[in-house]
């Protein structure tokens, strides 16, 4: 385990965030540091998507960082009586469907076993508190909207009622969790809520999903892989707009409900490479004067793609009062120049790992 920048022990009682280092964890930390007053505590295991990086130009006190994994039960109970968090916030996953292809145990073991050993330290922390902090203890768990399988082009967005029909690996290990989470709210009182998200895209985004990887690819003169006829439907979310969804979700969300987030935002996957292009063929022309649509090369597609995911956030908007902000033309635009002024963030994430990864999933496609 190690430590550093521990926070102002003046300050109030922190949230405990796992996982926090990836892209939507280390998104929503910069967004609670901005907005609230307690600290953060980041539990991070720093798997190939866990990045420090991603906090290299925060000093901000009372942020503390713990490098290891929900799993260890022994370092997340001493971690839970050492800073006796208000709440815990899970964004730990593996999540890349691609990966769990190709290895699904990583997933099992983190998405399943991890979060059920969360579960556990949890529920003995939270037996522990007062009548007070019992009362005021949340346990939120990070989900997607893959749990629900996939839609028809007819069919309606998925709302918090859909049956759960996972397809892949990860898919099926995300739902898992999902149960975990409900039942020790059920079973045993457990004080927990879910969301569960689509898409999202944005600035310190690991650079194997798609947008980041066009983005990279387009820049260094390689081939824009598209699976199949491109034509998979995604809704795609700000992850701006999704940090700000759990802070609500945390501060007004009822016990043992789903709030589903989506961005209003269902595009094509080729539409969205198409709309990159165009972007980069303004922001950073190519030197030969050519559109980045040259490059695009479509590819066989991955196994049990699933076709359409779309979100249906009136839960979200109705009960809670939360709307996404950024339409996808300017979250995109801004993710864009993001990737566009931070090109030694890119290139310190992406290591021979990374390259061997990229060569095993496309290679052979």
């Amino acid at each position: 385990m190690s430590v550093f920048q521990i926070p102002d022990p003046a300050a109030s009682s922190p949230i405990l965030v796992t996982g926090g280092a990836g892209f939507i964890g280390s998104n929503f930390i910069r967004l609670w540091l901005a907005r609230e007053t307690a600290p953060v505590v980041n539990l991070d295991k720093l798997t190939y998507a866990g990045n420090l990086e991603n906090f290299s130009d925060l000093t901000d006190r009372r942020l503390e960082f713990v490098r290891g994994d929900i799993g260890d039960v022994k370092l997340v109970k001493d971690l839970l009586a050492r800073i006796r968090p208000r709440a815990i916030l899970n964004f730990a996953a593996e999540s890349h469907v691609d990966r769990s292809i190709h290895g699904p145990d990583d997933f099992i073991a983190t998405n399943v076993v991890g979060t059920f050993r969360l579960l556990e330290c949890a529920r003995d922390y939270w037996q522990r508190l007062d009548a007070a902090e019992r009362e005021a203890f949340r346990f939120l768990h990070v989900s997607t909207d893959e749990v629900y399988g996939t839609l028809a082009a007819s069919d309606p967005a998925f709302s918090e009622t859909n049956a759960f029909k996972p397809n892949s690996p990860y898919a099926a290990s995300k739902a898992a969790s999902d149960h975990l989470v409900r039942a020790w709210h059920h079973t045993y009182g457990l004080p927990v809520v879910t969301t569960n998200c689509s898409n999202n895209y944005g600035p310190y985004q690991f650079p194997e999903k798609l947008i980041p990887l066009m983005i990279h690819n387009a820049l260094s003169g390689k081939p824009l892989p598209v699976y199949g006829d491109g034509m998979q439907v995604r809704d795609w979310l700000h992850v701006e707009d999704h940090c700000e969804a759990i802070r609500c979700v945390l501060a007004k969300g009822r016990l043992g409900e789903t709030y589903n987030i989506g961005g209003n935002s269902e595009k094509a996957n080729i539409d969205v490479v198409h709309t990159l292009c165009d972007i980069l063929d303004t922001e950073r022309p190519r030197a030969d004067g050519n559109s980045y649509k040259e490059q695009i090369a479509f590819v066989k597609d991955r196994p049990g793609h699933d076709r359409r995911y779309a979100i249906d956030a009136a839960k979200m908007t109705g009960e809670l009062g939360w709307t996404p902000k950024e339409t996808f033309e300017t979250g995109l635009l801004q993710t864009v120049r993001w990737y566009l002024a931070n090109p030694t963030w890119t290139e310190r994430v992406i290591s021979g790992a990374y390259r061997d990864w990229i060569q095993k999933n496309y290679s052979a496609r």
